[in-house]
């Protein structure tokens, strides 16, 4: 395992034809050349010009390098985050350390290196609220820690060994796809949804949030002398998923199914009753939640326009569902006939889905590629029941997010609620210790 601080890659933004912002200090992109101030990016015959002020060429290259001469803040202009999902929108972000500029194939990457933990108190500034508890800060800046870490020790680990990026499994009656965060190839993180929410200095970093990652610094969540590869989630709608059933099929002892709640034991829900049943009601739990003021506490502004996560409803018509899927799968199913969900996971996300049409019946999983297809950004989650009404299809849910480890709003009424940090990680990932590194 690590002893010291680890040094991250952040991909910012990827494939922009043109990149803009400004150097808010001074950078050093040759020996001889310290640039500030204005600058713009763009590509030319498969390489990056660089302009200064007034359009100046400053540089050009294959790969240009923005190294500090002091702390490092720069701002990128107009940085698309949440990026398909339903919030998507655009914004100046401003980042602290050195940054890259990469010509690729489609455009320019930019990309951010800066230390974990300053790393982390933008990702906990960006995923939850200056006012949220400080258990629950404290409880996520572990969570975010270690699933970082344990993401770039696996990196590591198998970076010889040809891991491919696409993992799907492909017949004539089945299509089975999921995506995991080492698909990246030249960073180790997006700025992303995908990866974790990071924005860099754009939001002030609280008190709090500083204080939280001061508080936990290099601690880790800890399984069998290896870091704990620990995910989360928005909502899991009462019950976590495991994580063989959304990502690689290898079961992992502390990412097992776990009731939002400390009072109930929930039986697995793979059956489609079960299921049903469950996700037609409203059981108590952690993250079934309607208190604003907790919400407000936890959610970014751009979050709480999501306010139905734990049950919630959508309506296709049969042309709006055909459409849909046409367009977003690339096959055409002709007009769509029935939704038949074959395998559950055990907090009743679907796995594998029969989509049955006039001209096509496929199979499609994991739970992301059937987010995908049956939203125009992403379904808040695969845990639905699938109700026909006379013509059109009314999905039924539970849950926002693939339901993994921890629940970000369950965590945050526990520690509403007096669980310190230590209970509230503890209880999402069991059999996994607390164990300080740095």
């Amino acid at each position: 395992m690590i002893s010291s601080e680890p040094v991250i890659k952040v991909g910012i933004i990827e494939n922009y034809p043109e990149v803009s912002g400004e150097l808010v200090e001074k950078f050093k992109i040759t020996d001889d050349v310290i640039v500030s101030g204005a600058f713009k990016a763009v590509i030319d015959r498969g390489e990056i010009v660089l302009y200064g002020g007034k359009e100046i060429e400053l540089l050009r290259g294959k790969e240009i390098i923005f190294s500090p001469m002091n702390g490092g803040v720069f701002t990128v202009h107009d940085v698309i985050f949440g990026i398909n999902f339903h919030w998507e929108r655009k914004e100046n972000q401003t980042f602290q350390g050195s940054l890259r500029l990469v010509a690729r194939e489609h455009g320019i990457t930019a990309i951010n290196e800066v230390s974990v933990e300053k790393y982390l108190a933008s990702v906990i500034s960006s995923e939850m609220s200056a006012s949220a508890p400080m258990e629950l800060l404290k409880a996520h800046a572990i969570t975010s820690r270690s699933w970082l870490v344990a993401m770039l020790e696996m990196k590591k680990k198998f970076s010889n060994l040809g891991i491919p990026s696409q993992r799907t499994q492909r017949s004539d009656s089945e299509l089975i796809r999921y995506y995991d965060r080492e698909d990246h190839d030249i960073f180790d993180v997006c700025a992303d949804d995908h990866c974790q929410r990071y924005q860099g200095i754009t939001k002030d970093i609280s008190n709090a949030a500083a204080e939280a990652i001061e508080i936990t610094r290099g601690t880790f969540l800890v399984y069998n002398n290896e870091i704990c590869d620990a995910r989360f989630s928005k909502s899991c709608g009462g019950i976590s998923e495991p994580f063989h059933t959304t990502w690689a099929e290898t079961p992992v002892e502390y990412l097992m199914p776990v009731p939002c709640s400390v009072k109930h034991r929930y039986s697995p829900l793979q059956l489609q009753q079960e299921a049903g049943e469950w996700i037609l009601s409203s059981p108590e739990a952690f993250c079934n939640t309607t208190d604003g003021n907790i919400l407000r506490q936890i959610l970014p502004s751009f979050d709480q326009e999501t306010t139905d996560f734990f049950r919630w409803k959508i309506r296709y018509t049969t042309q709006e569902l055909s459409d849909l899927i046409h367009k977003k799968s690339g096959i055409d199913f002709g007009t769509v006939l029935d939704l038949e969900p074959l395998q559950r996971g055990p907090s009743g996300r679907i796995i594998r889905l029969k989509i049955a049409g006039t001209k096509k019946t496929l199979v499609v999983g994991k739970e992301l590629e059937i987010r995908r297809w049956l939203s125009q950004s992403h379904l808040y989650s695969s845990a639905f029941v699938v109700q026909k009404e006379n013509d059109a299809f009314v999905l039924h849910g539970a849950g926002w997010g693939h339901g993994v480890g921890l629940c970000q709003i369950g965590a945050a009424v526990m520690a509403v609620e007096g669980f310190g940090a230590e209970e509230i990680v503890k209880h999402y990932f069991r059999n996994a210790g607390l164990q300080k590194l740095y």
